[in-house]
């Protein structure tokens, strides 16, 4: 099968057209056809060895972390799915590799993928989706009438955590740029922050949560806005001691994220306020449930660029530039 790899870490480390083996399928795995691929950011951190420290993969890699395709064969033990089905998914941290022609992933991993949606606008759902979802349902409990902040909310998890954010009931503040400003705006945010002229810290006060996806200055101005009690979940952050030991990563580990995270544990000290890293994890289970926000119309998928899959070098670039309003998806069969 064609799948776009890299030989090695690196910046400059190209994404590359080459011949890969057809994946094997266990017991409970679906062996699924792509059609599309949607690229985020964890791909190009990936791709330049920035989460290495977190997640180690072995060369020749293929990129990509979400999908939509068609499934073709299914392990012994799975009744879920067949031959045919439509789906959509976010395979577990190590069996990635979206930007190819074919995946195996496991069925709990997978979910039918809204009726309504194209494999494009399908495949830009299941990174953004589980992320938001997890981070306002799990983590945040998001209420109706309480106050979030999302910054960057044009951007491809942005675009969705808006109107997750608002189908929950929440009063919606984010940041966007004049470009982002109607597409924002479109979605439901309540109270726009043009970051290029305004700082957050000025004009809001009072909020129960922060939904960060941009990490460094912004996050640490977060806490600025919170009231006490109030929340921050970053996705562009530094790990914590926290995230240490959910995750399990040995107290050597623990303690050095516990030593980089330092400034961050002491901004929600002083703000009386409460920091969360979120490394999302996949779910069918999730998807599922986004799936019938999305059928019914409540959510709708905001795609910005559709690339071919040789372009996936080209869109990996495209969405570094952070010029990208939505999602960067990457088609892999051109018959849609």
């Amino acid at each position: 099968m064609k799948a776009m790899i890299i030989e090695k870490y690196g910046k400059n480390s190209p994404l590359v057209m080459a011949e890969r083996p057809m994946p094997s399928i266990g017991e409970h795995d679906v062996l699924v056809e792509i059609h599309a691929a949607s690229l985020n950011p964890i791909d190009f951190k990936i791709k330049e060895g920035k989460v290495k420290f977190l997640l180690k993969y072995k060369f020749p890699l293929v990129l990509g972390n979400d999908f939509s395709g068609v499934v073709v064969q299914t392990g012994g033990s799975v009744s879920a799915f067949k031959p045919g089905d439509q789906v959509y998914g976010r395979p577990r941290k190590n069996r990635i590799g979206t930007l190819a022609e074919y995946i195996a992933v496991h069925e709990d991993d997978l979910s039918l993928m809204p009726q309504n949606l194209s494999f494009d606008e399908a495949a830009s759902i299941p990174l953004v989706g589980l992320t938001a979802y997890q981070a306002f349902t799990d983590i945040l409990k998001l209420r109706k009438g309480q106050k979030i902040l999302i910054h960057a909310g044009a951007g491809g998890v942005g675009t969705f955590a808006i109107q997750l954010a608002k189908e929950m009931g929440a009063f919606v503040a984010t940041t966007a740029s004049d470009k982002g400003y109607e597409l924002v705006k479109s979605l439901g945010a309540d109270r726009i922050v043009n970051y290029r002229k305004e700082k957050v810290e000025d004009l809001l006060a009072g909020y129960d949560a922060v939904f960060d996806t941009l990490g460094g200055d912004a996050l640490e101005k977060s806490f600025r806005i919170l009231k006490e009690g109030g929340q921050v979940v970053s996705i562009s952050g530094v790990p914590n001691a926290a995230f240490g030991k959910e995750q399990q990563l040995g107290w050597i580990k623990t303690a050095l994220l516990a030593l980089v995270s330092r400034r961050i544990t002491a901004l929600a000290k002083k703000s009386r306020t409460s920091y969360r890293y979120l490394f999302m994890k996949p779910s069918g289970a999730q998807l599922s449930l986004l799936k019938e926000r999305i059928e019914s119309g409540r959510i709708k998928p905001v795609v910005d660029k559709v690339f071919r899959l040789e372009d996936a070098g080209q869109a990996l670039r495209y969405l570094e530039g952070g010029s990208a309003k939505g999602k960067v998806v990457i088609r892999i069969r051109p018959s849609e």
